[in-house]
């Protein structure tokens, strides 16, 4: 979507010169009000000029307040996005003090990068197993004119149960539940995609627990889709918090262990054969001893317990012959 931010097309002049031009206006408005009111005050003077200095002072002070309403101070990374009766009339970014039509709204907005850590929820993998998944986002404004004229943050700050205002604190909250809600709908949808983990170690594909950067950025182009529409630029967002639910948790350690068990003792097989194996040759190729069949049997039988077994193998002595 493009943006339809604009800079301010309106006047924007030095702030401390307005000041000062205001602070003459208001003294001289009152000393005028006060001069007026001893003119009219003296016999000896006609009282239309003792009014007519009255009148004028008093419009002067009643401008000088009108005036004072057009005083806008920004500090690096604001901004203030401003209509002219419901007109968009564009965004001010100048840092620094300044001065325009009082007639102008204004909001203001901050710019500044924010961060969210969203709490984690239950979703459905791939497979269907229910999990807990949580992110953290980092996000930032790009489009003030999408921010208040594309989402209606006055509704949604009345929904929160915060007050609905017009200051920078309430539009940014308002801003930040949308950001929320629209994470965990970002969240479910990447998250069932995939399975939480290649549970027969035979499955090359991409898994919530080993995708690690290509699973983020999956995450972050579809957050930057949803967000687009507030204007709102995702930074960087990844998963912070990924575990099976609570209810099969206990299930799945058990099938981890089992695996893992599993795999230990094919390792430990495929050992255990290859060091009988080197045994039976070494054997036949010094001319050590001589075994027929049964006595390899019997001897490769005893090693694989003695090299397979858990606990340590107690040696029996034979005393006899090998013919015995």
């Amino acid at each position: 979507m493009e943006t339809q931010e604009r800079d301010f097309n309106g006047t924007v002049l030095n702030g401390f010169l307005f000041l000062f031009i205001n602070i003459l206006l208001t003294v001289a408005s009152l000393a005028g009000i006060v001069y007026g009111i001893v003119l009219l005050s003296n016999d000896n003077i006609p009282a239309t000029s003792g009014g007519w200095l009255l009148a004028l002072s008093i419009i002067l002070l009643v401008s000088s307040f009108i005036m004072w309403s057009g005083m806008i101070m920004l500090e690096p990374n604001e901004a203030r996005v401003t209509t002219w009766f419901g007109k968009y009339s564009g965004t001010i970014k100048l840092t620094g003090f300044y001065w325009i039509n009082p007639f102008y709204g204004t909001k203001k907005v901050s710019l500044r990068a924010r961060n969210l850590d969203a709490e984690p929820i239950k979703v459905n993998d791939k497979t269907g197993n229910p999990i807990m998944i949580g992110l953290v986002l980092v996000w930032k404004l790009s489009d003030t004119y999408k921010a208040l004229f594309e989402v209606d943050t006055q509704t949604m700050a009345a929904t929160a149960g915060t007050q609905v205002g017009t200051d920078m604190r309430s539009i940014m909250n308002a801003l930040e539940r949308f950001v929320r809600v629209q994470s965990d709908a970002a969240l479910r949808q990447v998250a069932g995609q995939y399975a939480y983990d290649d549970e027969d170690n035979r499955s090359q594909e991409l898994t919530l627990r080993d995708g690690g950067s290509e699973i983020n950025q999956q995450l972050e182009e579809k957050l930057n889709e949803r967000l687009a529409l507030a204007g709102i630029e995702v930074v960087e967002a990844r998963i912070n918090y990924l575990a099976y639910a609570p209810e099969i948790a206990a299930v799945m350690l058990r099938r981890q262990q089992a695996s893992a068990i599993i795999t230990a003792r094919e390792k430990i097989v495929e050992g255990a054969v290859s060091m009988v194996k080197m045994a039976l040759d070494k054997l036949a190729k010094e001319d050590i001893v001589e075994l027929d069949d049964d006595k390899k049997a019997a001897m490769v039988s005893n090693l694989l317990v003695v090299l397979c077994g858990d606990d340590s193998a107690q040696p029996v002595v034979n005393t006899g012959t090998l013919n015995h």
